[in-house]
């Protein structure tokens, strides 16, 4: 009877097997035995030019309970409270009396890995300590790692990094220029309910990884000159940015406020520009003589020794420009134009330019117009025109030195590469290369324009070196050939300029044979003093100071001898 029984299963077994049937049981299996799900890579990481790890990625936990398995309420709800701070009554009303159809609760996200050990060896030590019913129990309690943005150099370079948002969108700077290469692409699949058949899901690729043209200790040298200059100076703001000026790398780029990007939720204010040294756009004052020379020069107006009589003021458009002082300074060259920053001066070129020439050379320095620089926010200044609703005469005047156009640190840096770099304006950009799939692809040096000629450009660079030498401005750095003009700006207001509040800037690059850095200085609002040079030029000192020893740059009389010259 026993072996008629088993014949009989096995026999039932081989009919349903083989039946019409089976096929539709088959395929509601493979139906139902599979859920939708979308795979998210792991964010790329982001490094400095020599491999240091400015963004990561770290694991952190889901922490929730299954409410068919949760035995003790209390135990679950005391074990939240104490160990991840949450509220013991909330955690243990919405165990209780959860939403309607919800089996899984999720108690805490973003639980740091210490953390979420602790509450997994505790469930542990219960479990095998409590096996009786009415025995405090952590059943129900379930864990699910995944990836959180980690940067551990904190708020270094926190203005150019931006950050990645807990939804994993990138936010400000690199983070959102770049978002969709490290965020990389979410994957369509089905996961198998049967967890042996885990191992059947595609592989994510993670996202990008981006390596930065940023110098990590360079970089932390300006935040800590940018810093020191901040206090000693009293400024309301300050932004300082290192730029190879033959490349358009940006070596380093601080601005004020930085932040932590651990805690962007806690330390960011939306109400404040994120990156003043892109997205913040103000009257430069007299660092804008270098391209109304460069301009006079290259349209064959003038010379470096070209003189003329400085009677203290200059009359266009029914109004007159007087100079910084109000004083005349009798007979003067070009040289003598720009190491005095003479406003005079200035106006009386773009005067005998003309409005055509004069504003297509400063549209060709692509004043006006956002560099394009790979960072998210940037803003494009403004150049008044000729045909403006609001340009006047008087604008070809003071535009010639400085007021009211209204320009980015990161546009004057590359409209002065030009003269920096035999004419040619590079493309500033923090990217210097991306690693996809095993392979590394470099940015290429790319030219915005060329608008003067390279032997315009050498003539300026050393008449600006010259009045340098000749001047007594804190800047001129021991051993260095170094081009650079100071900029002191007033702030507009409602009632016209305030002589009260300022801007001041510096820009300047060196070696003058052989550039291979630019620096712009800007502080706004300065306390400590009135002029640019007694705010900004000593930064520049302390700054170029520390940046060849960082560079590796030896004094100009060493460098010639090595290279036999």
């Amino acid at each position: 009877m026993f072996a008629f029984l088993a014949a009989t299963i096995i026999v039932q077994m081989v009919r349903i097997q083989t039946s019409a049937e089976a096929s539709t049981f088959k395929e509601q299996a493979e139906k139902y035995g599979w859920t939708p799900t979308t795979l998210f890579p792991e964010r790329g990481q982001i490094y400095d030019r020599h491999g240091y790890l400015l963004a990561g990625n770290k694991t952190v936990y889901e922490v929730g309970v299954s409410l068919s398995e949760v035995k003790d309420v209390r135990t679950v709800a005391m074990t939240m409270s104490s160990i991840l701070g949450l509220n013991y009554d909330q955690v243990y009303n919405v165990i209780q009396a959860p939403p309607a159809n919800v089996m899984y609760l999720v108690l805490a996200d973003f639980v740091s890995a210490e953390k979420a050990d602790e509450l997994k060896e505790l469930k542990k030590r219960m479990s095998e300590q409590y096996a009786k019913d009415g025995d405090p129990t952590l059943a129900g309690l379930g864990f699910k790692a995944h990836f959180m943005r980690s940067y551990p150099e904190k708020t270094l370079a926190s203005n150019v990094m931006g950050f990645s948002t807990r939804e994993n969108h990138g936010s400000y700077g690199v983070e959102q220029t770049y978002d969709s290469l490290l965020a990389g692409m979410p994957v369509q699949a089905w996961s198998p309910e049967d967890p042996n058949l885990a191992g059947e899901l595609p592989e994510t690729p993670r996202g990008s990884d981006l390596i930065l043209t940023i110098d990590r200790e360079i970089q932390a040298m300006v935040e800590e000159q940018l810093k020191r200059g901040m206090e000693e100076t009293g400024s309301k703001s300050g932004t300082i940015v290192v730029m190879d000026p033959t490349t358009g790398e940006i070596l380093a780029m601080a601005s004020t406020p930085q932040i932590d990007l651990n805690d962007f939720y806690n330390s960011l204010d939306t109400t404040i520009p994120y990156n003043r040294a892109i997205s913040e756009q103000y009257e430069p004052g007299s660092v804008f003589k270098i391209l109304t020379m460069a301009a006079a020069i290259d349209s064959n107006l003038v010379a470096p020794n070209s003189t003329y009589l400085d009677v203290g003021f200059y009359e266009i458009g029914g109004a007159y420009i007087y100079n910084w002082d109000k004083g005349a300074w009798g007979p003067q060259d070009m040289v003598g134009c720009l190491e005095h920053s003479l406003n005079v001066c200035m106006a009386r070129l773009a005067d005998q330019m003309g409005r055509d020439t004069f504003y297509t050379y400063m549209r060709r320095f692509g004043i006006g117009h956002p560099t394009g620089i790979d960072l998210a926010g940037e803003a494009s200044g403004r150049l008044k025109s000729p045909g403006d609703d609001d340009w006047t005469e008087v604008d070809l005047g003071t535009n010639s030195f400085g007021q009211g156009v209204a320009v980015t640190p990161i546009q004057m840096m590359a409209a002065a590469s030009a003269l920096a770099n035999g004419g040619r304006m590079v493309y500033p950009h923090v990217l210097y290369g991306m690693v996809s799939n095993g392979y590394q692809y470099n940015t290429p040096v790319q030219t915005l324009d060329t608008p003067v000629s390279p032997q315009t450009a050498r003539t300026v660079s050393e008449m600006l070196a010259t009045a340098m030498e000749n001047g007594e401005l804190p800047s001129k750095v021991e051993g260095y050939r170094i081009a650079g003009k100071t900029g002191t700006a007033q702030i507009p207001g409602p009632d016209g300029y305030d002589p009260k509040r300022i801007n001041a800037s510096f820009v300047g690059w060196g070696p003058i044979d052989a550039p291979k850095f630019m620096v712009y200085i800007w502080f706004e609002e300065p306390t400590s003093h009135e002029w640019a040079s007694s705010v900004a030029a000593p930064v520049f000192h302390d700054v170029v100071e520390k940046l060849v020893v960082l560079m590796g740059l030896p004094p100009d009389d060493v460098r010639h001898q090595l290279l036999g010259q």
